[in-house]
């Protein structure tokens, strides 16, 4: 019982002095494993940002039948998290269009599930990296003599490429439905539109190009992960569990594969 204790305290030991031990080594960067970690966390960083910073508006050219000819302008806001249902219409300041509260009506539909899942996961992908990156150039040798590092890397990578794919299909879904509830079709849905002396014309929304690149950074991420995967896997004990074996029961150090 006291030798178990003694190995104990003699592993944590040694622990603590490689973890104390930072040695700045930027080769493994120049190494697949390495250099692909860089990639993907610059990807994570473009997919939080063009999804998380968006903000847009739809326009709608408003005409009343009972007065002069003369167009007017309302506005609905909306960005990120996107609960188009709590974007309601505005109308120019101190201006009566038609009679009709348009405060109180909105666009329809709440996409905040798919959009704060996405950039919630790239967020947490991007602090993944950040830790990622710092033990493979500061704690090499750490790294390279654990079986149970490179084993918890590569199940964290195999899980992110399955979660990038999920994230990014279900914002790409409801991105298709912001462009179609922001678009031509909100004049038909509009209550007021649909009265008469009233006549509605569709005026413009803000384009959704960052939208549509953070979909693309969400595939690509994917693509990224699923193909750091293998590297990953090579630094680990499934790779040549017999060599690793072996050189452990020597007491010696298994021979780094990727890094």
């Amino acid at each position: 019982m006291a030798s178990n204790i003694y190995l104990v305290r003699l592993q944590i030991s040694r622990l603590g002095q490689r973890m104390s031990s930072f040695q700045l080594n930027l080769n493994p960067l120049k190494e697949p494993l390495g250099f692909i970690k860089v990639l993907e966390w610059i990807a994570s960083i473009f997919a939080f940002a063009t999804c998380g910073g968006f903000k847009g508006k739809t326009e709608i050219q408003v005409a009343c039948q009972t007065s002069k000819p003369d167009n007017k302008t309302i506005t609905a806001t909306f960005g990120y998290p996107f609960r188009l249902n709590e974007a309601s219409f505005q109308t120019p300041q101190g201006v009566n269009v038609c009679d009709v509260d348009w405060k109180s009506h909105v666009l329809i539909g709440d996409y905040s599930s798919a959009a704060q899942f996405y950039v919630t996961f790239a967020v947490f992908v991007f602090l993944y990296c950040i830790a990622a990156l710092l033990l493979y150039v500061g704690y090499t040798n750490l790294y390279r003599d654990s079986r149970k590092l490179p084993m918890i890397d590569f199940v964290v990578t195999l899980v992110a490429t399955f979660l990038w794919l999920v994230s990014t299909s279900a914002w790409a879904k409801a991105l298709t439905d912001i462009k179609t509830a922001t678009g031509r079709n909100i004049v038909q849905e509009l209550l007021p539109c649909n009265q008469q002396g009233v006549i509605c014309h569709f005026g413009s929304v803000t384009s959704m190009g960052s939208l549509n690149v953070s979909v693309i950074f969400g595939f690509l991420n994917m693509i990224l992960w699923g193909g750091n995967a293998w590297f990953v896997y090579k630094e680990t004990s499934l790779h040549s569990p017999s060599n690793t074996s072996t050189s452990h029961s020597q007491g010696g150090i298994p021979p780094p594969t990727g890094i």
